[in-house]
């Protein structure tokens, strides 16, 4: 589904050196890409084809073609002329047989041969190394450029007149790789000719065709080499000729028909280089024509025909490397340029319009995509079709057609919903009625009734005369042609006026460059953009609304390069000076869009809208390695294509998931966009190579579209295209988050009334916001008004989206849809697929119809409920079996329990004597029954307490198996001896699980004051185990022997004070009391017992234990102040050599996390000369300072934490984290008070000075070090004037000694 459209033509005239001189042969140099051409007076006239794509388009003739006369014997003339490659030179054969090689450059001419009977034909092969010759007198000889005869074969049947009016059919003509050639020839007495193919090397005849008609000597091998081009002669049976189709062996494979009159004839066929266009010469009496086809899905199209007059005697060639661009010139010497173009034939609103000849194919895809070459109807012209124009606005749709004779006609379709009853119709479309019209390129609607389209100025291929402004040697240009159309006819809605229009020539506008493109502005009435050749962007305003029309260039939206596909998109409001975006193609497969280029390997593209103000939204792009792009207009207006797209060139990875791609592979290579359906459908059509049409959904359109029919409120459309293209469902509740979607339940249940649909839509739905994460790469906006959500916002309010959605669902069925069997079923769907599933409400519904079924009755409600089997049976589909069947015992009915079993399949063994030994029991116990098994524990107590005390026993088991019952156990038990035994379970419980103290008082609720002892001793809470001995009113022994025993359990527990209250309290022991103290470091609490008894032993006990733990104190104190500044020097030396060694690499542009961090730190360790410490290394060590500890010293000690090695990774950390630990802890700090305290009571005063000051420093500077760690952390340089301890002690020294951590301090020891 493409048209080849004529971008530009290009003419020029060579000028010929005498009025009945006219061209006989002409050559191609493909290296210096000029053209030479023989005449009739044996001139060789040369011209060059411009390679500049600056000023004009590649292909303009040279206006000055230099001349060369050809010295000939008198009567003699050129009859062939081929360029040679290899020797730069052009062989030339007369009339007589002279072979001339003719150097150019040099101008030097030679006589390289002679052949008998004159030179009919030359034919190099491919890769020129051979030359073919056939001669008048039907000779073929082959040649090697050496000119040395490798073979001389004859003819069969040789033609004897070799005049030059015999000349015009090559041959002789070559297969794309040289190894066989093919000639045709007459066979004896007959007129039927042979076509036979001959091989390269040796000459001898591969194979022969059957005799057929061939009109004259006209053979063209495909240069692929798949087909050979022939053309048979049928007047004798009163058809137009036709062009036949032979394999290498000689068999006829297919052919087709020109569709010309019996007097037409066929010249000069020839296939373009790619081998997919076949041009041929059609002479009819009145004029000529170069009709170009192609082949696709096993059908000939003729695609472009380009019409002379008869006495002009056109002929033509393809360019060798250009495939779509034709040179034809005269026997005058006028010489023209056509260049064509593939265009797709899908229009903007994906309506194909497939040219065939003087038929347009017409094939709406957005009702269904018919594959070629079949269509929905048909449009007849009165001659081929050269260029058309579709407009479609409104409903109405119009169609104008330039054709190839010059003539205009215009259609007027009806609705395109209406074209269904059109199918399989032909209408003939009659001429318009115009005044000195001619054949426009670029044909484009301004409005509905105002054509705007291209005329190129000077020779014209329709008997019209060129314009005499211009000279002969002067390039064409163009210039610009408004039309008015007006139609004498009614249009009848639903049919096709095909007559009646007039045309009308409004203005016309000169142009100085070659038009490119011409588009229509999609924003503006009556106004088109039009395209020069180097990428100038003009926009036209009409006449009808500018005086004498206008024509104003706009820089800042030039294309980079000339761009032969084009396209105007309307963008919206995006905040745009302007409203629109031009996108441009050019044929280095660069797309434009505006001044910018936005992908280099582009192989076609088309725009999408799902937009209802037909605003364009997507760009939909196909790159040469066969991916397509699903581009986002946002994405473009705000640059963001290169971050998102990789400049369109994907990184593919095997771990790279479905859903992170940015494209669609295309499967088969080499396929083009032909076009997208707009709207809901979502859809890129693709054509392969092949010619087959492909549909693909992208999914990323697709979801575009829904969101679209979702905020336009349009339920039932969205979830159609969720269904069809299996999307999510949950898109529907997601897109503008669940809670909005809760106030539309109504609106969607009623759209939808489909209860099948509503049934799969309740089935589908899950916690999940699938917005956020399944089709979060595909779509680029989300929940805009009513705010993002994430999995874990399902949830509000103690209500999931689920469980939200269905309830809401559940009521609008209720509400809008009539009661019937099917929206029962729906309810049961919406119950069932709640999280948890509400599966007993479900039933209960269930039980209601069961009810209505047995009670036999004539309701007429009955018929608007399924049965209650077929409801059992939906609700078993949904949910688990054995589910449902817990849920209808939970139901305590077991009539509904037996039948979900039997439906469930259940074996009755297992169910039936459980159900029968049930249905025996009283109703409490056999619903205590079933909540055991359902292992509803909260319902089976209630149940077992109602039965009554015959069943007591069996309720305190049950709460001791579920010890979380004793608390409603007790609420339901007001029996004040069955609450004791409930207390007393619940104490043996705890008491189980070690929670000694909950027991206790359990049991003291209870009064079990000997299990109540025996769990406050378990507790070691030797208070609590004294009070309850006294209200047991133990011995005084008792109590004593009680005491001792408590005593040594609290000394070998760690807790000397709790000792010491028991030795003094109870056990009167007063100098074991003391040393408990002593232990304990309660300094003054031993020293003020010992003075209370007037213990001297004991007093001397108290002053000898606190000098010595003084002594060792300060010895602490002075080893941790050490240590402290070591840790702080090795610290700042790692964190030095650190920092230097990221500066390095910052340097040399690496990344300071590339190093190993195991080197950085050996190479720390080296540069500080220090070895690495850790805690514990010593047996007395600061860390003693920060915590109470039980040793046999008295210091409490920090748990050990490991060595630091040295040059470790964490080395740099650990250091502060030991300085951190070595802090003075709140019990360090109050055993140090209170040893101050009593030293100062035994007279020590001047080692309670020294341990005072020893302290302080210490903890100052340890709080120094640590502020510098923190410090020097945070800076990127290592101050070792600024980090330095003494500094930071004296500056945070007053502030700190005021502090809560320095409240162990006394003022009289801190002063001077």
């Amino acid at each position: 589904m493409k048209n080849l459209k004529l971008s530009w033509e290009l003419s020029s005239n060579l000028h010929l050196q005498s009025e009945t001189e006219v061209i006989r042969c002409t050559a191609l140099d493909i290296e210096q890409n000029r053209i030479f051409f023989a005449s009739s007076a044996n001139f060789i006239y040369t011209a060059h084809l411009s390679s500049s794509q600056i000023d004009e388009p590649c292909g303009k003739p040279s206006a000055s073609p230099l001349i060369e006369a050809v010295d000939l014997d008198a009567g003699d003339s050129i009859t062939s002329l081929e360029y040679l490659m290899e020797k730069e030179s052009l062989i030339i054969g007369t009339l007589s047989g002279v072979l001339l090689l003719y150097n150019v450059d040099d101008n030097m001419m030679e006589v390289v041969g002679r052949v008998e009977g004159g030179v009919k034909c030359l034919s190099p092969s491919p890769d020129g190394d051979l030359l073919c010759i056939v001669t008048g007198v039907g000779q073929m000889l082959v040649m090697t450029h050496d000119w040395d005869l490798l073979y001389e074969t004859a003819l069969e049947d040789p033609v004897e007149d070799a005049d030059s009016e015999c000349q015009r059919g090559s041959s002789a003509t070559w297969r794309g790789d040289g190894k066989f050639f093919a000639t045709v020839s007459l066979t004896h007495n007959s007129l039927l000719k042979k076509l036979k193919v001959w091989e390269r090397d040796t000459g001898n005849l591969h194979s022969v065709s059957e005799p057929k008609s061939f009109m004259g000597e006209i053979v063209e091998w495909m240069p692929s080499g798949a087909k050979i081009a022939t053309v048979c002669d049928h007047k004798e049976e009163g058809g137009c000729p036709s062009i036949v189709f032979f394999e290498r062996n000689g068999l006829e494979r297919s052919s087709f028909s020109v569709n010309e009159g019996i007097d037409a004839t066929i010249e000069n066929l020839k296939w373009n280089c790619n081998s997919d266009l076949l041009a041929a010469i059609v002479r009819r009496e009145t004029y000529d024509s170069i009709k170009i086809w192609l082949f696709s899905n096993n059908h000939w199209y003729l695609k472009q025909e380009i019409r002379y007059l008869r006495q002009e005697g056109v002929r033509f060639m393809w360019d060798p490397v250009k495939p779509l661009q034709l040179i034809c010139w005269t026997l005058k010497g006028m010489i023209t340029v056509h260049n064509f173009i593939w265009i797709t034939a899908v229009t903007d609103n994906s309506v194909a319009l497939v040219v065939d000849g003087s038929k347009i194919l017409v094939t709406p895809l957005s009702l269904s995509v018919i594959p070629p070459p079949m269509y929905l109807f048909e449009l007849e012209f009165p001659c081929s079709v050269r260029e058309m124009a579709f407009w479609s606005m409104n409903s109405k749709n119009s169609l104008a057609v330039s054709l190839s004779d010059g003539s205009l006609s215009v259609v007027e379709l009806p609705s395109l919903d209406t074209w269904e009853d059109l199918e399989g119709k032909v209408f003939g479309v009659e001429l318009c009625i115009s005044e000195d019209l001619t054949s426009f390129l670029h044909l484009t609607w301004l409005d509905s009734h105002v054509l705007l389209g291209v005329v190129p100025i000077g020779f014209s291929h329709h008997g019209h005369l060129p314009d005499s402004s211009y000279s002969k040697n002067e390039l064409s240009s163009n210039y610009l042609q408004e039309l008015e159309l007006a139609c004498s006819e009614d249009h009848i809605p639903g049919l096709v006026t095909c007559s009646g229009w007039h045309a009308k020539i409004s203005n016309k506008h000169s142009l100085e460059r070659t038009v490119i493109g011409v588009a229509s502005n999609p924003v503006k009435r009556r106004s088109a953009f039009v395209q020069l050749n180097g990428g100038n962007i003009f926009e036209y305003s009409s006449k009808l609304d500018t005086k004498a029309g206008s024509l104003q260039e706009h820089h800042d939206l030039r294309f980079l390069s000339s761009c032969p596909w084009m396209s105007v998109a309307s963008v919206g409001d995006y905040g745009l000076s302007k409203p629109f975006m031009i996108f441009g193609l050019d044929n280095n497969s660069r797309l434009h869009v505006n001044q910018n280029v936005l992908c280099n390997n582009c192989s076609s593209f088309s725009l999408y809208s799902n937009s209802t103000n037909q605003a364009i939204t997507h760009l939909i792009l196909g790159t040469k390695q066969d991916f397509l792009y699903v581009v986002d207009i946002r994405d473009i207006m705000l640059g963001q294509t290169e971050a998102k797209y990789g400049n369109f060139i994907p990184v593919i990875s095997r771990r790279m998931s479905e859903e992170e791609k940015k494209f669609i592979q295309i499967w088969e290579k080499g396929s083009k966009i032909l076009g997208v359906v707009h709207g809901d459908e979502s859809v890129v059509i693709l054509q392969t190579t092949r010619g087959n049409l492909e549909s693909i959904y992208p999914r990323k359109l697709v979801l575009e579209s829904i969101v679209n029919a979702l905020v336009q409120g349009r339920f039932k459309d969205a979830l159609l295209m969720v269904r069809r293209h299996r999307i999510d469902f949950n898109v529907i509740v997601d897109h503008g988050g669940w809670q909005a979607f809760l106030q539309l339940a109504t609106e969607f249940v009623r759209q939808v009334d489909n209860l099948s649909y509503i049934t799969e839509f309740v089935c589908s739905l899950k916690n999940e916001n699938v917005m956020e994460t399944l089709y979060k790469s595909h779509i680029s906006y989300t929940n805009e008004a009513n705010g993002k959500e994430s999995i874990g916002s399902m949830v509000l309010g103690g209500n999931s989206k689920v469980n939200s959605v269905l309830l809401a669902v559940r009521k609008a069925l209720e509400e809008q849809i009539v009661e019937s069997p099917a929206r029962e079923l729906c309810i049961l769907t919406t119950l069932a697929r709640t999280d948890p599933p509400s599966l007993e409400e479900a039933l209960e519904r269930v039980k209601v119809i069961r009810e209505m079924e047995l009670s036999d009755c004539n309701d007429p409600k009955r018929k608007c409920f399924p049965s209650a089997e077929e409801s059992l049976k939906h609700l078993l589909w949904l949910s688990e079996s054995e589910a449902v069947y817990e849920a209808a015992l939970g139901l305590y009915d077991l009539n509904l329990a037996a039948i979900v079993a039997l439906n469930s399949q259940q074996d009755p063994k297992e169910f039936l004597p459980f159900l029968q030994e049930l249905e025996v029991l009283p109703s409490l116990i056999m619903r205590y029954r079933i909540d055991l098994k359902l292992r509803r524990f909260e319902k089976a107590l209630k149940h077992i307490v109602a039965a009554g005390d015959a069943y007591f026993e069996d309720c305190i088991n049950l709460m001791k198996k579920n010890p979380e019952l004793f608390s409603m156990g007790l609420q339901l038990l007001t029996d004040p001896t069955k609450r004791r035994q409930v207390l007393e379970g619940w104490g043996d419980h705890l008491s189980d699980i070690k929670c000694f103290e909950d027991a206790a008082t359990t049991y003291m609720c209870c009064s079990s004051l000997e299990k109540a002892l025996k769990a406050y001793r378990s507790c070691n809470s030797w208070s609590g185990v004294l009070t309850v001995a006294g209200l047991i009113k133990l011995g005084k022994e008792e109590i004593l022997q009680l005491a001792h025993e408590l005593c040594e359990e609290l000394q070998t527990l760690g807790k000397p004070g709790e000792a010491a209250k028991i030795a003094l309290d109870y056990c009167g022991d007063v100098k074991n009391g003391i040393n408990l103290l002593i232990n304990a470091r309660e300094w003054e609490e031993a020293l003020r017992i010992a003075l209370m008894h007037r213990r001297e032993d004991s007093i001397s006990d108290v002053k000898t234990g606190a000098v010595e733990c003084a002594a060792t104190l300060i010895a602490e104190y002075e080893e941790g102040l050490e240590k402290v500044g070591k840790y702080l020097a090795r610290y700042l030396a790692v964190r030095q050599r650190r920092l230097l060694l990221a500066a390095k690499l910052q340097s040399n542009e690496r990344s300071v996390n590339e190093l190993d961090d195991d080197t950085v730190s050996e190479a720390s360790s080296s540069f500080s000369r220090m070895s690495a410490y850790s805690t514990g290394t010593r047996k007395s060590s600061a860390a003693s300072m920060s915590s109470s500890g039980t040793s046999k010293r008295g210091v409490r000690r920090q748990k050990k934490k490991g060595k630091i090695r040295a040059g470790s990774p964490d080395e740099e950390m650990a250091l502060v984290d030991h300085l951190k630990g070595m802090s003075l802890a709140s019990g360090a700090a109050r055993e140090l008070r209170s040893l101050l305290a009593c030293l100062v009571m035994i007279g020590k005063e001047d080692i309670a000075r020294k341990l005072h000051r020893v302290g302080e420093n210490f903890q100052l500077s340890q709080i120094a070090a640590v502020k510098i760690a923190e410090d020097a952390m945070s800076c990127n340089i290592v101050d070792e004037h600024a980090f330095v301890l003494e500094v930071y002690i004296k500056k945070l020294g007053t502030e700190l000694l005021q502090s809560e951590e320095f409240s162990w301090r006394s003022k009289v020891f801190g002063a001077p």
